[in-house]
């Protein structure tokens, strides 16, 4: 009997002892987790870019020229807009195109005309039209020179632009209907 209480006292022993080895075990796979749990960075907040601010449109005063019912003279018309301060140029473009319903004035550019573009530089401002102001402009000597005078006038009219070069679809033209030199940047016209 002292055998037998001997055997399951060691196997009492052992089991403990193996039973602490089993936690140390655990403790020790455990802590190494932990370690690498600890040391993973963790996520960073997101830091947001600055979006560029947004352009807001301004409200501005354009001046157009259009020329009179006796086709004389040019006669400045004014109209607020509220337009992007990089389209303004363009914004003034597509008014003169557009005509005007001013009594006294008449619309010189055919109706048909479209805008392709005006960019400027250096203080030459290059407009370009479609093939419909060749194409459909009716008119002599001195409307053909008030309509060019209203294109340049107008685009004159801001101050960092100093002369205008008439395109026609993307090329330079010798005039648009024989009577005007469109060869080279035009100043502005103060004769009408």
């Amino acid at each position: 009997m002292k055998l037998l209480k001997l055997t399951l006292c060691l196997a009492i022993c052992v089991f403990a002892f193996a039973a602490s080895g089993c936690d140390d075990e655990t403790k020790e796979t455990k802590e190494p987790e932990k370690k690498i749990e600890e040391t993973k960075e963790k996520p960073k907040p997101s830091v947001q870019k600055e979006q560029p601010k947004k352009e807001e449109a301004k409200e501005i005063t354009l001046k157009y020229y259009f020329p009179n019912e006796e086709g004389t003279k040019l006669i400045a018309v004014t109209k607020k807009v509220k337009v992007l301060e990089k389209d303004k140029y363009k914004s003034a473009m597509k008014e003169l195109l557009k005509g005007t319903d001013k009594k006294g004035t008449i619309t010189i550019i055919p109706k048909k005309t479209k805008l392709k573009s005006v960019q400027v530089k250096d203080g030459v401002a290059t407009v370009d039209f479609s093939g419909d102001i060749v194409k459909y402009f009716v008119g002599g000597s001195t409307g053909e020179e008030l309509m060019i005078a209203s294109i340049v006038n107008t685009l004159t009219e801001f101050n960092e632009i100093k002369s205008v070069q008439i395109l026609v679809e993307g090329k330079e033209v010798e005039t648009i209907a024989g009577h005007m030199d469109l060869t080279a940047p035009l100043t502005r016209m103060n004769n009408y």
